[in-house]
């Protein structure tokens, strides 16, 4: 019976050694995550704070870029007044080409049939 006792009692340590070992393996593995987490977290903040620095520089080359936009407002202005201008000069000079025209239509059609003249109209000879 001393010999089960023994058996029995190296079979219980067996188990509470494996039993410990098991749950060392599960800690250790439990710290591991833990260590990744946190070089990934550092990596991560890394990143945020480049992407900061990369805003804040983007931020500053905005405003610089608005500053020197301003001067540009008194040119548009002024283009916008020389495309009113030339659109003003455009509709003018399309007045004046269809009245051309008929006159040109006239002074063709005087030429070409002279006989047609109106009574009132004077002729001059020489």
């Amino acid at each position: 019976m001393a010999e089960s006792r023994d058996d029995l009692a190296e079979s219980l340590q067996n188990l509470f050694t494996s039993v410990s070992t098991m749950v060392k393996s599960e800690l250790q593995g439990t710290n591991n995550h833990l260590d990744l987490l946190e070089k990934m977290n550092l990596r991560v903040a890394s990143e945020y704070d480049d992407l900061g620095d990369v805003a804040s520089g983007l931020r500053v080359f905005a405003e610089q870029m608005k500053s020197k936009s301003g001067g540009f407002d008194e040119f548009v202005g002024q283009i916008d007044a020389i495309e009113k201008q030339v659109s003003e000069f455009e509709a003018v000079i399309s007045v004046l080409d269809r009245y051309v025209s008929v006159l040109e239509s006239k002074v063709r059609t005087e030429y070409r049939h002279p006989h047609h003249r109106r009574s009132n109209d004077s002729v001059v000879t020489d």
